[in-house]
């Protein structure tokens, strides 16, 4: 397989993980130095689940990430675009339910979750603004959308240790470490192609959330951004 383009084809880059996906959780947990797992603690500290609640997990993969959302009570439901992943989790976590979703495109109806959340997904949709309004129109009335991405570093000193990384160590771990490096080539790529974190802000703003913050981690490697839908005013559905 050729290595995916930044013009993101979608049946490209789907392709590309329905081939990673028996190793892909362990990759990315020796690539991130077991950050990954701090990473999605955090994120399911934001997003708060409650019993009651139903939660879309997008861009889950084989569900690592979904799990961190089950509680009593907590409905989870994993949606990815690639069927290899999905095939992966639905065999490691039958309590979860996996869909098949474009995220510029959800099988969902409107209201429908109290919390929309998707890790390191976002930056491989096509139409970014087009899925942050899915995100948002499948979204409650006061519920949120919790979006954690690779980002910007902020320490200078620290940037070109992290650049040297993801140009030269990341491709050449992959290429030992995964049967798929050209996984991990379009991985740097698109990283370093990605918008900073105020400009994600903006999107998500844009794309109607409010009081949209962010969170910078591991020196902004990644960033969470977190935002709300407003509630519904009295008197109106």
């Amino acid at each position: 397989m050729s290595k995916a383009n930044l013009d993101k084809k979608p049946a490209d880059v789907a392709a590309m993980f329905d081939e990673v996906a028996p190793t892909y959780d362990l990759t990315n947990a020796l690539l991130s130095f077991g950050q990954d797992r701090r990473w999605r603690k955090i994120v399911r500290n934001a997003v708060s689940p409650k019993s009651g609640q139903k939660i879309l997990d997008l861009a889950a993969g084989t569900g690592a990430s979904s799990v961190a959302f089950l509680k009593p009570g907590v409905k989870v439901v994993a949606g990815d675009f690639s069927e290899g992943m999905l095939a992966v989790g639905r065999q490691r976590h039958p309590e979860i339910e996996f869909v098949f979703a474009d995220a510029t495109k959800l099988p969902f109806t409107d209201g429908e979750f109290d919390a929309v959340t998707i890790s390191f997904g976002l930056r491989n949709v096509v139409d970014v603004p087009k899925a942050l309004a899915e995100m948002y129109r499948v979204t409650k009335p006061g519920g949120v959308i919790v979006i954690c991405e690779f980002s910007r570093v902020t320490s200078r000193w620290f940037a070109p240790f992290y650049n040297f990384y993801l140009n030269k160590v990341l491709p050449a771990f992959s290429s030992l470490a995964s049967k798929t490096p050209e996984a991990y080539s379009y991985l740097s790529e698109s990283i370093l192609a990605w918008p900073n974190q105020h400009e994600l802000k903006l999107k998500i703003e844009k794309a109607g959330y409010t009081d949209v913050t962010f969170r910078n981690l591991t020196f902004g490697i990644v960033a969470v951004h977190k935002g709300t839908k407003a509630p519904s005013k009295a008197g109106t559905k």
